[in-house]
């Protein structure tokens, strides 16, 4: 089972202005099988928090518990290569590249032959319900719904079993945005990864396994 703790964290950063302290004090956990959202308004310190669950910054205070291994001493290119996966609002995928060198690409990176590359980008494709007529499409030509789906292959890629969503749905109509809540669902339930989603969207929310609620850098206790 992996397993991420937060023990007493903090993290502060600075502005041209004033220092914004970000993340207070927070203590929580998250376990693989189960989706987790974090709610709040905006600068809340949720956004920040998910990144320092994704290893780009380092907390000022307290711990991080990555699988039992403090953060600090985890070699942080390693571990967003291979161990954690991120999604944004904005789908990034490279807009010269079809839909499934996109997918292929972390995998290029990680030193896969190029024929296993081929083999797991169908089976990743296939799993967020992108058709093979589509594997030769270049992103512009699809859907927002279906390039989040993309970006959602491309992020499995890479081989982490700690999927961790920022805003997600949040380009997407109700429909397509649904539908992405789907996969994520099905990714924890089904097929044991850790899901953490920052949103604002109450339908994702309202379907989330536990819900964390932020204000002003301090993280309430889960609603379930």
């Amino acid at each position: 089972m992996r397993k991420i703790t937060a023990e007493g964290l903090s993290y502060s950063y600075r502005t041209k202005y004033q220092t914004v302290h970000a993340v207070k004090n927070v203590t929580c956990s998250f376990e693989t099988g189960r989706v987790y959202a974090i709610t709040g308004e905006s600068g809340s310190g949720k956004s920040t928090l998910l990144s320092l669950m994704a290893g780009l910054d380092l907390p000022d205070d307290g711990d991080l518990i990555v699988n039992d291994t403090n953060i600090r001493e985890k070699n942080r290119d390693a571990y967003r290569r291979s161990e954690v996966s991120v999604v944004y609002q904005s789908f990034h995928l490279l807009p010269l590249l079809t839909v499934e060198e996109n997918v292929m690409l972390p995998m290029e990176l990680a030193g896969v032959p190029k024929a296993g590359r081929r083999k797991l980008a169908a089976e990743y494709l296939e799993k967020v319900g992108i058709a093979k007529e589509a594997y030769r499409k270049y992103p512009k030509m699809m859907s927002g719904g279906e390039q989040q789906r993309v970006a959602i292959a491309r992020s499995l890629a890479a081989g982490g079993r700690i999927f961790l969503a920022d805003e997600p749905t949040g380009n997407l109509d109700t429909a397509n945005g649904s539908n992405i809540v789907d996969i994520l669902l099905k990714l924890a339930h089904e097929d044991d990864y850790l899901v953490v989603i920052v949103t604002h969207n109450p339908d994702v929310v309202a379907r989330a396994d536990v819900v964390y609620r932020m204000k002003d850098g301090v993280l309430e206790l889960p609603q379930q």
